[in-house]
C-alpha cells in the first residue's frame, strides 16, 4: 500500500469518544417525569481527523471534550417527551459545532425508566 493510501486509511479510522456524561434531566411522556426527573447517560463517538493534532500536540487541532460535554448538558436541559428528539439535537449540535467531524454517534441512555416492570435502562442511538 502506498504511503498516501495508508494516511487516507488512518484518517478514516480515528475516533474520539466522550463516554459516561451523567446528567439529571426531565424527559418523558409522563407529567411526573417532567416534575421528578431522572438519571441519564450520554455517550458521544466522533469519527474525525486528528492526525495533525497527534503530530503537533496542538489542542486546537482536535475536538474539545469540554465543549462536547457542554453541548450535551445544554440539550439535556431542554425538556422533551422523547429521548429520540434529545439525542438527535445533541448529535446535530455536535456535528455543526466541529468542522472536522466526519461522522458522529450519540447514545442517550435513560436509567430506571418508569415502566410496568423491572427495567434497568433504555437507550437510543443517533448516527
Amino acid at each position: 500500500m502506498k504511503t498516501f493510501d495508508k494516511i487516507i486509511a488512518l484518517r478514516m479510522n480515528q475516533t474520539i469518544a466522550v463516554e459516561g456524561i451523567k446528567l439529571y434531566a426531565y424527559h418523558g411522556c409522563l407529567d411526573e417525569e417532567g416534575l421528578i426527573g431522572g438519571h441519564y447517560i450520554v455517550d458521544v463517538y466522533m469519527q474525525t481527523d486528528f492526525i495533525e493534532a497527534a503530530k503537533t500536540d496542538d489542542l486546537t487541532k482536535t475536538i474539545d471534550y469540554c465543549a462536547v460535554y457542554e453541548i450535551a448538558k445544554k440539550e439535556m436541559a431542554i425538556r422533551s417527551k422523547l429521548i429520540e428528539q434529545v439525542a438527535m439535537r445533541i448529535q446535530q449540535n455536535i456535528v455543526s459545532s466541529f468542522t472536522t467531524i466526519l461522522k458522529a454517534k450519540v447514545r442517550l441512555t435513560k436509567l430506571n425508566p418508569p415502566m410496568n416492570g423491572n427495567v434497568e435502562k433504555v437507550y437510543v442511538e443517533v448516527e
